[in-house]
C-alpha cells in the first residue's frame, strides 16, 4: 500500500499532478497495489480538485475522519463529535477569545457554522470568503450543537498558544496544519480522539488486510505525523517543515514529482 498527501505533496504548486507521478499511479494499479490518498481536505473538497476516476483505491478524507472506497463509490468509515461535547469545546474556545469553525457531520462536513472573536484574522475571514456559500455565523446564545465532524480554530503563527489550547482538549485529538491559505497561520483542528490519518491508514489495514510493513507513506505537514508513524517507510518532501525534514526520509518536493521519487525507489516502474 502506497499512502500520499495531496496539497504539497502529490499536487505541485499548481494544484496538479505531474505526469511521472499520474504515470506512477496508473502503474501501481496494474500491479496491484493498493493507492491511498490521505488529505485534510473535506469530501465536497476533494472531488472538486479530483475526476471520479483519478487513479486511486481508497480515499482518507478530513484527516482520518472518513474513508472512501473510491472505485466503489461507497464511504467505509466516518465519526463525529457529541454534540454535547460540540458545546464544551465551543464555550472554551469563546472563552478564550479564538476564532473558530464547527463542521457538520460527514459527509455534509463542507458546511460549517463560524465564531468571530478576534479584531482581525485574515486567514479565518479568508477562509469564509472562499465558502462563502456553506458558511454560516453561529450565535451561541441560540445554537443548538449538533454532532460535527470537527471543530477548526484558526490561530496566528504562535506555536505556544497552539500548545497551550491543545492542553484544554486532552481527550480530544488536536491535529496541527499549516493553513494551506496563507501558508503560516495555525489550524488547530479538533476531532474524536481515535482520528488521525495514522490510525485511518491501520484501519484499512485491517480491513483489507494488508500488513503494516508492506506500506509506504508520503507528507508534507504536521498532519500527516502520524501516518508517518504508522507506516513501514515514511518520507517527508523537501518542502516540508525543517523540523520534519530533521525526523524523516526526505525526498523530493511537490514540485519534482515527489509520489514517483518515492515509489521509484521501492518498484521497477517502467513506462
Amino acid at each position: 500500500m502506497v499512502i500520499t498527501d495531496l496539497d504539497g505533496t502529490l499536487f505541485n504548486d499548481k494544484k496538479e499532478v505531474s505526469l511521472p507521478d499520474m504515470r506512477s499511479l496508473f502503474w501501481l494499479g496494474e500491479k496491484n497495489v493498493t493507492r491511498v490518498i490521505a488529505t485534510g481536505r473535506n469530501f465536497f473538497s476533494v472531488n472538486s480538485v479530483l475526476k471520479s476516476n483519478f487513479p486511486i483505491d481508497y480515499l482518507i478524507f478530513s484527516s482520518g475522519a472518513g474513508i472512501y472506497d473510491w472505485k466503489k463509490r461507497q464511504l467505509l468509515y466516518s465519526q463525529y463529535i457529541r454534540g454535547s461535547e460540540v458545546k464544551e469545546i465551543s464555550k472554551i474556545l469563546i472563552g478564550h477569545e479564538i476564532d473558530f469553525m464547527i463542521h457538520e457531520e460527514i459527509p455534509g462536513n463542507h458546511n460549517f457554522k463560524y465564531f468571530k472573536a478576534s479584531k482581525s484574522n485574515l486567514d479565518f475571514e479568508h477562509r469564509i470568503t472562499v465558502y462563502n456559500d456553506f458558511a454560516l455565523q453561529l450565535d451561541p446564545s441560540t445554537e443548538e450543537y449538533r454532532n460535527a465532524c470537527q471543530i477548526l480554530a484558526v490561530l496566528p503563527d504562535n506555536i505556544e498558544l497552539f500548545e497551550e489550547m491543545k492542553q484544554k482538549f486532552t481527550d480530544l485529538k488536536i491535529i496541527r496544519t499549516t493553513s494551506p491559505l496563507d501558508g503560516k497561520s495555525i489550524w488547530m483542528e479538533i476531532f474524536p480522539e481515535t482520528v488521525s490519518k495514522g490510525n485511518a491508514v491501520e484501519w484499512l489495514c485491517n480491513k483489507i488486510k494488508i500488513n503494516q510493513s508492506k506500506t509506504i507513506s508520503i507528507g508534507n505537514d504536521y498532519n500527516d505525523i502520524d501516518m508517518l508513524d504508522f507506516t513501514a517507510k515514511g518520507y517527508i518532501v523537501s518542502n516540508a517543515p525543517e523540523d520534519l525534514k530533521l525526523k524523516y526520509m526526505v525526498c523530493k518536493s511537490n514540485q519534482e514529482s515527489s509520489f514517483y521519487d518515492v515509489v521509484s525507489r521501492y518498484f521497477d516502474i517502467t513506462f
